[in-house]
């Protein structure tokens, strides 16, 4: 919930309690002015923050008639990043004319389609209710699909609803779509997997029958009381399989559509609250190069000969540790933010400082991120001119060792490992 007042306010952001946005809602409080380009900008960063570039995003906006005098005053649009829908609520008759002349700026500077809507006249609270209902069952569908396990069965929401994939190259075009049924072909270990490039990921969660269409009493709606179950007392294979991934630490490998895979993961929201995410792959049988092609995936009836008994690796590796996958801002700066901490309790944290600056320094040069690598080099050393004087010789020593090594070119294989400067104090 965004107000587009003088300043873009975020209101309530990205949840799925529905309360607390309910609760928003009934705090909007009218403004006097408005400018369309700095709530959509603001939108904007509200929604990278959260979810892909590509992901498609619906906005509804609603406008009073003060508001449209102050739409055609703002002409000059900037680049927005977003795809998907606008909707264009206007809660007056004639605000056609006000819209059409900020409609081709807005798709020229982004792939926002523009949608123009108005309730039936005179407008009512019936009259909104009909036109946001109508809103509901054009851009809001649930995708109901069948999660097929084996011989377990389960009626499962899929949301956002997948979109079709148009696969576009040299001497062939061939579109993907999503079936109505997502089948678990096996189970692998997340480590296994690794992180795949993935077209777009979906929140996955039990299926709920609809209620009974809400019956209106002139202005007044009629609330139905039905006697059923408490949701939590009912058996879903969703959560089973949900707690099964999440404590096992792996991932369901599914057929989507032809030659078109995805895995399902638990994914932590919070300390809290964790999820079932389907992460659809891009179209192809080898999508996960490192596993092959999908299709040809099987359990081995056999082990060969070699996996028979242990075999020490060549590889010492003091620690395990987990992939590394920056995929929100925050991940990166708190993985740098650890290291940094760590360097300011040297030489107690000597060896969880290297191993930290070791884990991101591989992962920065697997994903070709090498202005990190420099980057890190400066924060070290302005750590070091900004030490205390009660701080320990060797914090300062250690930082700049370790700086200057990040900056030397063997420091960019992956197999080196830094280690720490030998010192006697």
């Amino acid at each position: 919930v965004v107000t587009c007042c003088t300043e873009p306010e975020v209101l309530c952001p990205f949840t799925r309690e529905y309360d607390a946005i309910k609760k928003k809602l009934r705090q909007i409080e009218p403004g006097n002015e408005f400018n369309l380009y700095d709530g959509l900008d603001g939108i904007e960063s509200l929604f990278l923050g959260e979810w892909p570039s590509n992901e498609p995003v619906t906005i509804v906006a609603v406008y009073d008639a003060t508001s449209i005098e102050q739409l055609s005053r703002h002409k000059t649009g900037v680049e927005l990043a977003l795809t998907g829908k606008l909707l264009l609520l206007g809660l007056q008759d004639g605000y056609e004319s006000d819209y059409r002349e900020v409609t081709p700026n807005i798709k020229a500077n982004s792939n926002l389609d523009v949608i123009l809507l108005q309730p039936n006249l005179p407008i009512t609270e019936l009259s909104l209710q009909h036109v946001f209902s109508s809103i509901v069952e054009s851009y809001y569908q649930q995708f109901v699909a069948q999660l097929i396990c084996g011989d377990l069965v389960s009626k499962v929401t899929v949301w956002p609803v997948p979109e079709q994939h148009v696969s576009i190259t040299d001497f062939d075009y061939k579109v993907y779509k999503p079936e109505q049924q997502v089948e678990i072909m096996g189970f692998l270990d997340l480590s296994t997997l690794g992180c795949p490039a993935a077209v777009s990921r979906h929140l996955i969660s039990p299926w709920v029958p609809p209620p009974p269409p809400p019956m209106f009493r002139g202005l007044k709606e009629q609330r139905l009381v039905i006697d059923e179950d408490p949701e939590g007392n009912v058996p879903s294979f969703v959560v089973l399989l949900h707690g099964a991934l999440k404590v096992e630490n792996m991932c369901a490998i599914c057929f989507i559509a032809e030659e078109w895979f995805g895995a399902l993961y638990a994914c932590a929201d919070s300390k809290k609250k964790s999820n079932l995410v389907l992460a659809l792959f891009y179209p192809g049988r080898n999508s996960v190069p490192w596993l092959g092609d999908l299709n040809a995936l099987t359990i081995p009836s056999t082990p060969p000969a070699s996996d028979c008994f242990p075999v020490k690796s060549a590889d010492k590796k003091s620690y395990s540790q987990n992939n590394v996958a920056w995929i929100r801002q925050p991940g990166l700066q708190s993985d740098i933010q650890k290291i940094l901490r760590h360097a300011r309790k040297l030489p107690e944290k000597t060896q969880q400082f290297y191993k930290e600056l070791n884990r991101v320094r591989k992962a920065a040069i697997c994903l070709g991120f090498t202005s990190l690598i420099e980057g890190l080099a400066n924060l070290l050393e302005r750590e070091c001119t900004l030490l205390p004087g009660s701080a320990h010789p060797a914090c300062a020593f250690q930082l700049t060792h370790a700086a200057g090594i990040l900056r030397e070119p063997y420091s960019r294989d992956p197999k080196y490992t830094i280690m720490p400067m030998k010192m006697s104090f």
